[in-house]
């Protein structure tokens, strides 16, 4: 048990992760020893809601693997038929509309399985806490309740899952924790699609049925974003790509130019970084990689663009950045870098940690290179190519 991943959480990440998992397991059984066995009617509604939902998912999964899709998760879909099953079934048979999520993250074999069981004791806690709302035995779906029971299912599973994050990472982004606008617009979409599949189930099992092109089309387009931000981001680091972080750089200088803000451009390259990958291996290399790039994005300040120009160089833009708060920065960076130790594996198989790493930093400003990108590349990787020169581990200013 020691060597599971779930305790190399920061500690009151775990403490909080554990908490919530033991709630929604106490609450799990709760709803299971406080609920009558289910009659025949409720049975046949919770065959069709399963039934309906299992169709879409199996069968657009299939549809993703057939055409070579990336890894997917059916969120909104899970989070439909939950809604559903809070409107149309007891509490029992809510809790076995919970496995659909759990063997998703075991058919998947997914590397965070204590993240996944995280964020699916958070949504058990959400889903009851608003079949409570709308009352635990018989619930009530008049139209101003069942929109604030949505409202609390969405807020309150936003509200667990986020702030656990933030425990975790305490660097992240309001975005990475919460998500982008089109995913609330998503869960809003998904609340009212099983809300109708909830309500008109109640009068026959059967019209569940009719909620299955929706519902199809709600899990294809729930991977809209996740596709963008696959596209967006660098497989290895999770930083924003070459492409993405000159769009978003482009963005912020333009805003910059025009209030006359200063801002700073900071080129980084890992120096003397092929003798790891040809010593000691590239999956050594992969982790350092990996490693460096939390490093960035817990030392520069938050609002600074952090992105992977590829090979073992990023490059960082410094919104309202003096030259002084931009060396400041680097320097902060390089630092940080060359304490860092980066437990991995050698290619002999043994545990190795890697050390010594250091980092060359070029800086550009718009005090002295105006806002326009591509001088303030040029005059960063200038400075970076002096720093190398100079015998590397160093910071220049352009």
């Amino acid at each position: 048990m020691r060597d599971w991943p779930l305790w190399t959480l920061r500690r009151p990440a775990l403490c909080y992760w554990l908490l919530v998992d033991a709630a929604a397991l106490a609450t799990v059984v709760y709803a299971i020893v406080s609920s009558a066995t289910p009659s025949p009617s409720e049975i046949a509604r919770f065959a069709a809601i399963a039934g309906t939902a299992g169709a879409v998912i199996i069968g657009s999964s299939i549809y993703s693997h057939r055409i070579g899709e990336t890894e997917r998760n059916p969120w909104a879909a899970h989070l439909s038929y939950l809604t559903a099953g809070i409107l149309a079934l007891p509490p029992n048979l809510l809790v076995l509309l919970l496995f659909g999520p759990a063997l998703h993250c075991l058919l998947e074999q997914r590397p965070e399985t204590y993240r996944w069981v995280y964020t699916l004791s958070a949504t058990a806690l959400a889903v009851f806490v608003t079949r409570s709302l709308l009352g635990w035995t018989d619930p009530r779906a008049n139209l101003l309740l069942m929109v604030i029971g949505a409202t609390v299912l969405l807020a309150l599973r936003a509200a667990l899952i986020s702030f656990g994050m933030k425990l975790r990472r305490p660097s992240s982004t309001f975005e990475e924790n919460v998500g982008e606008p089109i995913d609330v617009v998503l869960g809003i979409v998904a609340v009212s699609i099983g809300g109708l599949m909830g309500c008109v189930t109640e009068t026959n099992a059967v019209h569940a049925l009719i909620a299955g092109p929706s519902l199809a089309l709600l899990e294809r387009a729930a991977q809209l974003p996740q596709w963008r931000r696959s596209a967006q981001h660098d497989a290895k680091t999770g930083l924003a790509n070459a492409v993405h972080w000159d769009s978003r750089a482009r963005y912020e200088l333009a805003k910059g130019a025009e209030r006359t803000r200063p801002m700073a451009v900071m080129l980084l390259d890992l120096d003397h970084f092929k003798r790891v990958n040809d010593e000691v291996g590239h999956l050594a290399g992969d982790a350092a990689l990996a490693a460096i790039s939390l490093l960035l994005r817990g030392t520069v300040r938050r609002g600074d663009l952090v992105g992977r120009f590829g090979g073992e160089e990023f490059v960082v833009l410094l919104p309202d950045a003096t030259p002084d708060e931009a060396e400041s920065v680097a320097e902060r960076v390089r630092k940080a870098v060359a304490a860092l130790r980066v437990p991995t594996m050698a290619t002999d198989g043994k545990p190795h940690e890697l050390h010594g790493l250091t980092v060359s930093i070029g800086v550009s400003c718009t005090t002295r290179f105006g806002y326009q990108l591509p001088d303030l590349l040029v005059a960063a990787d200038a400075a970076l190519l002096a720093a190398k020169a100079y015998g590397r581990n160093l910071v220049s200013m352009a």
